[in-house]
């Protein structure tokens, strides 16, 4: 038998047989989570560096409206970077337990929508926009309650 029909005859094999199969799956999984991890993890560098840059630049320079005008600023990238590393965390407990964290993802989902509003210039956002982003808050905290106080499981939750 030739090399390519060999091949073609594995592949068919790897899709008829359901554990082979979904062996392949997890392993992908898995890789792209490590290339994700490794990816975040240069966007958390690269934020960190930004976020210092810009507070070095900003207080070495005086500015007696620095507070009023980049506070907020400051705010966000700090929440930038503390989603980003939430999101790694999410990335690596999943390699470590090989499940989706629920409770870790709607905690990142509430931090991203908390810098959403801290940033939040309410004169440049309709009424609609803002009922949208509070029943954001309250469906995550809803959601987040029922989440932690769901009793502990063997399994995964």
């Amino acid at each position: 038998m030739a090399p390519r029909y060999r091949r073609l005859a594995r592949l068919g094999q790897l899709w008829s047989d359901s554990d082979s199969f979904l062996t392949l799956v997890s392993s992908l999984e898995k890789f792209i989570a490590k290339v994700l991890s490794l990816a975040m993890i240069v966007v958390i560098i690269v934020s960190t560096i930004d976020l210092g840059i810009f507070l070095v630049k900003n207080l070495f320079v005086f500015d007696p409206f620095f507070l009023k005008s980049a506070l907020f600023e400051v705010f966000g990238m700090f929440l930038s970077v503390l989603i980003a590393l939430e999101i790694l965390e999410n990335i690596t407990a999943y390699l470590r337990r090989n499940v989706i964290q629920v409770e870790l993802v709607v905690a990142t989902s509430l931090i991203a929508i908390a810098r959403k509003l801290i940033i939040l210039d309410v004169n440049k956002i309709s009424t609609g926009e803002l009922f949208g982003l509070g029943f954001a808050v309250l469906a995550l905290a809803i959601s987040y309650w029922i989440v932690r106080s769901a009793p502990a499981r063997n399994s995964h939750h």
